[in-house]
């Protein structure tokens, strides 16, 4: 079993906050897959794994900002969960290689297309990392909307509020695959068709 402490003791809180979950049916039951998802609370990871470890048994690698790996907790934490380190004043590239070894293993990759947690819980400009990750590896992209976690659990906040957020999961995105160099305007047509459908799902326009 995976996430076996998770599961066992944090799964029937986390579920206190959920009031809907749609679209299950659309989550791979087989192979490698990325999920990329809107992004504005601490607690966006937890309402994810809770969504596809119980239906698969498999481990959510999420791409971390190296920074979480820095103190021994924090460390052991995030090395237990899966988690792969992103160096983003590098631009993220061994964090890509690792990631794309993961899902060439089978794995499954989370992924928030927008880098950082919203401020505001509105929809921020995408960087390219998740079309990139998928093009690269052929792949397809889960995307997820998140509704209502801004206002549970938003960035600089550590009490979280006894709100309700909503999980909506769209069809797969299939960008195709190959290795070869992929230029900018390739990406952000990507990126953009990636976040219109996140933006969709979590109710929200993407104008970017």
């Amino acid at each position: 079993m995976e996430y076996p402490i998770i599961r066992r003791i944090l799964f029937p809180i986390i579920g206190l906050w959920i009031k809907k979950i749609e679209g299950t049916e659309n989550i791979p039951r087989k192979g490698a897959f990325i999920i990329a998802a809107n992004h504005s609370s601490y607690l966006d990871h937890y309402f994810l794994i809770y969504v596809v470890v119980p239906l698969l048994d498999k481990k959510l690698h999420f791409l971390a900002k190296k920074e979480h790996f820095n103190s021994l907790v924090e460390r052991a934490w995030h090395t237990h969960g899966g988690a792969i380190p992103l160096d983003r004043e590098k631009g993220g590239k061994e964090a890509l290689g690792l990631a794309v070894k993961a899902l060439r293993e089978g794995k499954i990759i989370g992924i928030y297309p927008e880098g950082t947690r919203s401020l505001t819980g509105k929809l921020q400009k995408a960087k390219t990392g998740a079309a990139r990750l998928a093009i690269k590896s052929g792949v397809p992209i889960l995307p997820v909307g998140l509704t209502g976690t801004f206002r549970i659990l938003p960035k600089g906040k550590h009490i979280p509020k006894m709100k309700r957020a909503a999980i909506k999961i769209g069809r797969p995105i299939y960008l195709g695959h190959h290795n070869k160099k992929i230029n900018k305007r390739t990406l952000r047509l990507a990126t953009t068709r990636i976040m219109k459908e996140i933006a969709k799902l979590c109710g929200q326009e993407y104008d970017f």
